[in-house]
């Protein structure tokens, strides 16, 4: 199962101070180090911490995986075409949002996310929409012409006892309508050192995209070592 760190908080950090460091271009680097297998980064309207130059030096210079989280707007679409990651993963955005709050409102945006994916397809990167634990929205996604899911853990990864069960019955059965609806699938939002072994134990999810929680435990004990320790969460998640 994949790992794809990111590592927006890295320059959340940088930016807390308007300098220079921490870099987050080196922080991807040790990331992958440490054994991830792909970069994610959210390049937001308000550009408020990975830069268009950060997001063009990963291009340089990772080895793997490139994701690009953007909105669906004429801007971030052109800055994807231009700089061509690996894999445009299109989420919602609001200005006055601390993180990502939830999936994609598919219905709202159908229109939109359609026209995106065409555009982008056209040059070549695969798309996968950010989206709520909903068989509705795994439908949806398909017939935009999506070629792959994020499914939204946030409320899983936010719940404790039955009510985390149900989320996490959620997530699986999302999981099932996309594979059988020939949809890769990856999860993402709230994952931790906690938590993250009863994703990864379900069957049919391609990766895991985290970022918080692996960076957060790299300003104690370094990345490679968070990345690391993820890795081995993960694996143990897949035995069970």
């Amino acid at each position: 199962m994949l790992l794809g760190v990111n590592v927006d908080h890295v320059a959340t950090v940088r930016e807390a101070r308007r300098t220079f460091e921490p870099d987050p271009v080196m922080a991807a680097a040790l990331a992958i180090w440490g054994g991830a297998e792909g970069i994610t980064v959210h390049l937001r309207e308000d550009r408020r911490h990975i830069h268009d130059r950060d997001l063009r030096l990963l291009r340089e210079t990772v080895p793997c995986e490139l994701n690009l989280e953007m909105a669906a707007t004429d801007e971030m679409i052109q800055i994807a075409l231009d700089v061509k990651p690996d894999l445009v993963t299109i989420v919602p955005e609001k200005r006055q949002e601390l993180t990502t709050e939830g999936g994609l409102d598919m219905s709202y945006q159908k229109a939109r996310l359609i026209d995106a994916v065409v555009k982008i397809h056209e040059a070549g990167i695969p798309v996968s929409l950010f989206i709520n634990p909903c068989i509705m929205d795994v439908e949806m996604s398909k017939d935009v012409g999506a070629d792959m899911v994020e499914i939204h853990t946030g409320l899983f990864a936010n719940s404790k006892g039955k009510k985390q069960e149900d989320e996490l019955l959620r997530v699986m059965e999302a999981v099932k309508v996309a594979d059988r609806l020939d949809i890769s699938v990856n999860a993402g939002h709230g994952l931790n050192y906690y938590n993250v072994r009863r994703i990864a134990a379900v069957d049919g999810i391609r990766g895991l995209y985290i970022g918080h929680s692996i960076i957060s435990r790299a300003v104690l004990v370094g990345i490679e070592r968070a990345v690391k320790d993820m890795k081995e969460l993960m694996a143990t998640g897949n035995r069970q």
